[in-house]
């Protein structure tokens, strides 16, 4: 039985598996094709290339052309662009351009940097664009210039080189902010080619790209005083002529109720965050070409303002001030917006009335007699800052005043105290007697916000304090009974809130400020001034007040009261004029105030959170 199925078996077992093996010495063979072809590319990686596609740019609105490269991971920026060059073969200027990264955002300035270092590979969409495009600005004045701006500079350079363009000192006060976005502009397009033709184009009246007009010298540079930072005397004059020093004339209330919008805490959160982040560059935040911005003051510290050397800076702040009070942006109160409003008036007559600027009726300075002067203050430590001679002996305030804490549920009126300011801290006692022992509580002021409480007309004259505790801020009212004792106690506040006391010089002139704005929200005329004469008034009244303010009042009566308010700033200089609506700006209580829509961790709902850029 077994030798039956032994012999049943083939004599040649293996020749069924013949194809098989055919099959797989097949597989094998091809596999090490593919081996020794995979090796081969590993090795030669080195010296493959790929094509890079690159969009050129034109200039004039031409369609950009687009060209193809053959590259290696080892060449780098600078050979890119000059192999670019020589392809395109257009002689023209090439230096301002550079090559932009669409899908990273980013400029490729770092010319020695290869490819492989930036990671660019075939799929990479590059553009080799001008770094200088023109751009829309609106300036504080509102009105809008076109100017070429770098593109591929961080904001913070590019506002820097745009205030060299329009000598305005101290670029580091202002920024580029998004305008805010009004769905109701997409339909008018009147409009937008009406606003073009008000562009003022500053290549064009600067000898820049496309112009030759010579508004702003490039020969003549402005030499800076490396102590102070001002120009010195000899290119005083140019600073002098420039243009934007000039106030703009007011418009019609018709066109100051169109631009009018009641501004909501949304609208003003969304509004502060249109600023652009200084740290990037205007083509890494989706900047475009001739896209409008707004050129702003943003962080509401203005340093060393001088009148002979900041004719644009004072001019461009009094005007975004002046705008923030029309728009009410801002809030204030009736008395407040017709102190706005007589100053406003009496700028605006100086301004129709006043003759080219001339420095020749100026006295002439002695060069060498200003720097020994300016060495000898410099070496002694100066007057205007200087403390005391005797530190121990600083001045003190004691005083009747009334206190007020506000509290739920309660009419309790301000209450009597004896109140003593010294150094940096307010105590109050239950009467003058009683001083010699322990205070009923102390306020420390270091670091709390001042905030005015004022009412002219009515005799009010406040002090709110906001000190800083682990769990907020507490708030505290003081009520003075004149203007020249809340003027004193109003300046030790501001002073001891910087962590000064009343032995710094500034004290005085904080006080003399103090005077001065309330003399001038002083609605009534000065003694021996006769009644104002309406008909003297040859501009319209609306036009110096916001819209609802000039809702509440007939036009007569508007005139008469700003013409009253007028009288006691009627001899005021223009610059003087200009200087004291600053100061009344940064003196209202919401002046420094942004608005934030945050999210806190673990919340549901979005909040509003205010911050303060004042210090």
């Amino acid at each position: 039985m077994w030798n039956a199925e032994v012999s049943s078996v083939p004599k040649e077992p293996h020749s069924c598996f013949i194809p098989l093996l055919k099959k797989f010495l097949g597989i094998a063979q091809r596999h090490k094709t593919f081996k020794s072809r995979a090796m081969i590319t590993a090795a030669e990686y080195g010296e493959t290339s790929w094509e890079l596609a690159v969009h050129v740019d034109q200039k004039h609105g031409d369609e950009s052309m687009k060209f193809k490269m053959r590259v290696k991971g080892d060449l780098h920026i600078g050979g890119l662009m000059l192999k670019l060059v020589e392809k395109i073969k257009a002689p023209q200027d090439w230096s301002d351009h550079a090559l932009w990264w669409d899908q990273r955002k980013c400029w490729l300035l770092k010319t020695h940097w290869t490819l492989d270092k930036y990671g660019i590979q075939a799929d990479a969409d590059l553009r080799y664009t001008p770094q200088h495009k023109p751009l829309l600005l609106q300036l504080p004045n509102m009105k809008t210039v076109k100017m070429t701006v770098s593109f591929s500079s961080v904001v913070f350079k590019a506002v820097s080189e745009i205030c060299q363009t329009l000598n305005i000192r101290r670029s580091e006060e202002l920024s580029l902010l998004k305008p805010p976005y009004d769905p109701s502009k997409k339909k008018k397009k009147k409009d937008k080619n009406s606003a073009h033709d008000d562009i003022w184009d500053i290549d064009l009246l600067s000898g820049g790209p496309g112009g030759t007009g010579p508004m702003y010298s490039k020969t003549m540079t402005a030499t800076y005083d490396p102590e102070n930072g001002m120009p010195v005397s000899a290119t005083s004059l140019w600073f002098g002529e420039n243009p934007l020093a000039e106030c703009q004339p007011n418009l019609p209330p018709a066109e100051l109720a169109k631009m009018y919008q009641q501004l909501s805490l949304v609208d003003k959160a969304n509004n502060n965050a249109g600023w652009l982040n200084s740290s990037r560059s205007l083509m890494e935040q989706d900047i475009q070409d001739e896209e409008k911005l707004l050129l702003r003051f943003k962080y509401n510290v203005f340093f060393d303002l001088n009148p002979k050397y900041d004719a644009v800076r004072i001019t461009q702040l009094y005007e975004q001030a002046r705008w923030a009070i029309l728009l009410e942006e801002i809030d204030c109160t009736d008395e407040e917006m017709l102190m706005f409003a007589s100053l406003q008036y009496h700028i605006c007559k100086l301004t129709m009335s006043s003759e080219p600027l001339d420095h020749s009726n100026e006295p002439e300075i002695d060069e060498v007699e200003a720097a020994l002067s300016n060495l000898e203050v410099t070496l002694e430590g100066g007057h205007t800052d200087r403390i005391l001679e005797d530190i121990t002996d600083i001045p003190e305030l004691a005083d009747t005043l009334r206190l007020f804490r506000p509290k739920r549920l309660t009419l309790r009126p301000y209450k009597e105290y004896w109140f003593v300011f010294k150094d940096t801290t307010i105590s109050y006692y239950k009467n003058k007697e009683a001083s010699i022992g322990e205070p009923i509580e102390q306020f420390h002021l270091r670091g709390c916000e001042v905030v005015p409480d004022v009412n002219v007309t009515d005799k009010k004259f406040g002090i709110k304090l906001l000190l800083p505790v682990a769990d907020g801020m507490n708030e505290v009212y003081i009520r003075c009974d004149n203007e020249t004792q809340y003027a004193k106690w109003k300046a030790a506040c501001i002073l001891a809130s910087k962590g000064k006391t009343m032995a710094y010089s500034s004290y005085k002139s904080e006080v003399k400020n103090i005077q001065s704005f309330l003399q001038m929200k002083s609605l009534a005329p000065p003694p021996g001034h006769a009644a104002p004469d309406l008909d003297a008034m040859e501009m319209n009244a609306e036009c110096f007040v916001s819209t609802r303010y000039a809702k509440k009042h007939k036009t007569k009566q508007l005139t008469a009261r700003i013409l009253e308010a007028h009288q006691n700033i009627a001899g005021l200089s223009l610059m003087e004029a200009k200087m004291r609506f600053i100061q009344a700006w940064q003196s209202l209580p919401e002046f420094g105030i942004n608005y934030y829509i945050v999210r806190f961790k673990g919340g549901k709902r979005m909040r509003f959170w205010e911050s303060h850029t004042t210090v």
